[in-house]
C-alpha cells in the first residue's frame, strides 16, 4: 500500500483538518459516562447480558446514526492497538473488557465505547477549540439513546457511574493543546499545579499515566458532580483561553529574545525527521514539535500544521506495524518510523 493511500485511510477528521485556535489547540473531545437502570454495571456483567446490551444500545442509534459496530473479541491486539492509538477506543475496552465493543462513525469523529468499565462512554471529537460544538454533538447522541433506553439515574446524585468520580454529569471535557513555548520558557512546573487547583487535570496525550511527548498535553475536568454540562465547559474554555494567551506570550519572548537560537531548533529537527534513517518514538515526538513549532512561527512555509497531529499518530508502534503488514521488532519500528517520517515529509513539499 501506498504511504498516500495509507494515510487517507489512516486519518482521522479531527487530525487531518483544523479549527479554532488549531496553531495551539489540536483537538475537543467530549466523553460522557452512561450506564442501564436494568443491567449490573460491566465488571458483574454475564456474557449473555453483555451481548444483549451491546444489541440493544446498537439498535437504539441505527435508526439515525450509520455507524459501524466492532467486537473486541474479534478485533487482534493490533487492530485494537491502532484504535488507541486514534484515541477511539481506551487502553482499558482494549485490555480489560472481556464483552466490549465500539460504534464508529465513518470520519472517526463519533465513538461510542460499549462494555467498557461503564455501560456506555459516548465520545466526540473536533479539530481546533470546539468544546461547545463537540458537547452539543455528545448530547445529541445521548438523547437518542435516552429516548429508547432507561439510564440508571439519581435525582440528587445524577448518572451513577462504576467510579464515583464520574457520578453526577458523567461528563469529561478535555482538549489537547500542544505548549512547547510554555516548556522552552519553563513556565510549565508552574502552570500545572494552578490548574490542578481550579478542579481541572494536565495529563499526557494518551491520558492518565501518559507521558507528554512532543509537548502535547490533554487538560480536562476531575469534578463531574455539582456542576452541568454546559458549566463544566465553560469553565475549562476559560481555562484553555487563558493557556493560549500564556503560550502566544512565551513564543513571541521567545522569537524577540532570540530569533536565530529558536530557529536554529526548528531547522535543525527538521533536518533529523528529512535524513533520519533510525528514530526512537520520544526523539521523533520532539522533532515533530519543534517543527510545528517553525510552521506556526512561520519559520517553515512548505509544511501543514496537521502534519504533527498525523505523525504523532502515524508513527506509534500500532500504526507502524499496520503499515509494515506484521509485528516488528523495537529497532525495526525505530527504522520504519524514520522512513515513513522521511516518506510523510517528501510527500508534502511536493503537494
Amino acid at each position: 500500500m501506498s504511504l498516500e493511500r495509507f494515510i487517507n485511510q489512516a486519518v482521522s477528521s479531527w487530525m487531518s483538518n483544523e479549527g479554532p485556535h488549531s496553531e495551539i489547540v489540536l483537538s475537543s473531545r467530549i466523553r460522557l459516562a452512561r450506564n442501564l437502570a436494568d443491567y449490573k454495571f460491566p465488571s458483574l456483567l454475564q456474557p449473555e447480558k453483555a451481548a444483549e446490551l451491546t444489541a440493544k444500545i446498537n439498535e437504539s442509534m441505527q435508526e439515525k446514526y450509520d455507524l459501524e459496530l466492532l467486537t473486541m473479541e474479534k478485533l487482534s491486539t493490533l487492530q485494537k492497538r491502532v484504535l488507541v492509538e486514534k484515541h477511539l477506543i481506551s487502553p482499558y475496552l482494549s485490555d480489560a473488557s472481556s464483552y466490549g465493543a465500539v460504534l464508529l462513525s465513518d470520519t472517526e469523529d463519533i465513538s461510542i465505547m460499549i462494555n467498557e468499565e461503564d455501560h456506555i462512554r459516548i465520545q466526540c471529537l473536533s479539530p481546533g477549540l470546539q468544546l461547545k460544538e463537540t458537547l452539543k454533538k455528545a448530547s445529541e447522541i445521548d438523547d437518542v439513546i435516552e429516548a429508547k433506553l432507561k439510564y440508571a439515574f439519581d435525582e440528587q446524585r445524577g448518572y451513577l457511574t462504576s467510579c464515583p468520580t464520574n457520578v453526577g454529569t458523567g461528563l469529561r471535557a478535555s482538549v489537547m493543546i500542544h505548549l512547547p513555548g510554555l516548556v522552552l520558557t519553563q513556565q510549565m512546573n508552574r502552570i500545572i499545579p494552578a490548574i490542578n487547583q481550579l478542579g481541572f487535570v494536565v495529563r499526557g496525550i494518551y491520558g492518565e499515566g501518559s507521558e507528554a511527548l512532543g509537548n502535547i498535553f490533554q487538560i480536562s475536568n476531575q469534578l463531574t458532580l455539582g456542576k452541568s454540562e454546559e458549566d463544566i465547559v465553560e469553565d475549562l474554555l476559560s481555562i484553555v483561553h487563558q493557556i493560549i494567551n500564556h503560550e502566544e506570550s512565551a513564543r513571541e519572548s521567545l522569537s524577540n529574545m532570540s530569533s536565530i537560537h529558536l530557529e536554529d531548533k526548528v531547522f535543525r529537527s527538521y533536518g533529523v525527521l528529512t535524513n533520519s534513517r533510525i528514530i526512537e518514538s520520544k526523539e521523533a515526538a520532539q522533532c515533530l514539535s519543534d517543527v510545528r513549532l517553525g510552521i506556526d512561527m512561520g519559520y517553515i512555509q512548505n509544511v501543514s500544521r496537521c502534519i504533527l497531529n498525523e505523525l504523532m499518530i502515524l508513527t506509534q508502534p500500532g500504526f507502524l506495524q499496520q503499515y509494515a503488514g506484521g509485528t516488528l521488532r523495537p529497532e525495526e519500528r525505530d527504522i520504519r518510523r524514520a522512513a515513513l517520517i522521511r516518506e510523510r515529509l517528501k510527500l508534502e513539499e511536493n503537494c
